[in-house]
């Protein structure tokens, strides 16, 4: 009896069965880690012993990223290299490879090494244990402490008091069940906030610790600028989550107090001019509760506005305020 070779078995093997994992990782200008990471990656994988898939996602790099890539696609059947027409952003370039990939389960990672792929056994091994995100929490940073590390502590603090989501670590290495990363709806600077938006949708989430090395080469990418968006995606999180997320709820209170104030000045100046003759038609603070009104009138159009607005956007993508974990049902 004939034996088929190893290398023909495990071609066999990649081409038919399941993808288990799939790696996601944008690259830009990546030229000086790529192939390091790709050997210590493929190594780790095939370690692991499971029908994966790598892919690689070149938002616009202008270096020799793009034809490393290629060279390394041609060698290895389960790399896949997804090319953007431009350079669009980290989140852009995430939300593309995690729609590209079809694994059961999907790792997000930097392609820099400070996210090492000897961590993914672990965070896998969490992740099967039914949650829907397990992130990477690093220990023993070793970035500067003003540029890095400390709006890192202070951003992650905002968004878990946000999101009500014990995650320490928003912002790092993480794995998801493939389904639900298919399913998010990424805007830009949302990959920062995944553990918060799966936790909002009804998702479990659990974390593992694991190391932060430094870069393996090149330059780092982030700015001090960066913590100012950190700020703004927060604000934008706090928005979402608020009031049920009913932005009439939101908007219909503040209309509500402004309304107030200004009945109360009205009242007041009423009774000025009533008990003490003092004119009102012409006084700065007749003059504000005008204005109060308008602005009152104001804020409940733009809440009714955006409810609108969002009903249509869940209607469009077929979104629900809910998630299934279960279904229990008796079999007769």
């Amino acid at each position: 009896m004939s034996k088929t070779p190893a290398s023909d078995s495990t071609q066999q093997l990649g081409e038919n069965a399941p993808v288990e994992i799939s790696i996601v990782t944008p690259m830009h200008n990546e030229e000086l880690c790529i192939r390091e990471f790709h050997a210590r990656l493929s190594g780790v994988l095939e370690q692991m012993d499971l029908n994966y898939e790598i892919v690689l996602v070149n938002d616009g790099s202008t270096d020799s990223t793009e034809q490393i890539m290629r060279e390394l696609s041609a060698a290895d059947p389960h790399l896949k290299c997804v090319m953007l027409s431009r350079n669009r952003g980290q989140c852009t370039a995430i939300y593309a490879g995690l729609q590209s990939s079809t694994g059961e389960y999907v790792v997000i990672m930097d392609g820099d090494l400070q996210h090492r792929p000897e961590e993914i056994p672990a965070l896998y091994a969490e992740c099967r244990k039914g949650f829907d995100l397990v992130s990477g929490t690093r220990e023993k940073r070793t970035e500067s402490l003003v540029l890095r590390r400390l709006p890192s502590l202070i951003a992650n603090y905002l968004m878990r008091a946000t999101s009500k989501c014990d995650c320490h670590d928003m912002g790092g290495m993480s794995i998801l069940r493939g389904e639900t990363a298919r399913s998010l709806q990424l805007s830009e600077g949302q990959h920062r906030l995944l553990p918060a938006l799966v936790h909002i949708s009804g998702g479990a989430i659990s974390e593992v610790l694991i190391q932060a090395p430094e870069r393996f080469a090149g330059a780092s990418h982030y700015g001090i600028a960066r913590s100012v968006d950190v700020l703004f995606d927060i604000i934008m999180l706090w928005f979402q989550t608020s009031f049920k997320q009913r932005p009439l709820y939101l908007f219909g209170r503040l209309s509500l107090v402004l309304f107030g104030l200004a009945s109360l000045t009205i009242l007041w100046l009423l009774y000025e001019k009533l008990a003490l003759g003092v004119h009102m038609g012409t006084r700065p603070p007749f003059l504000g509760a005008i204005l109060l009104y308008i602005a009152s009138l104001a804020f409940m159009s733009t809440g009714f506005t955006l409810e609108i607005l969002g009903n249509i956007r869940d209607g469009v993508l077929g979104k629900k305020p809910y998630r299934i974990r279960e279904i229990v049902q008796s079999k007769k």
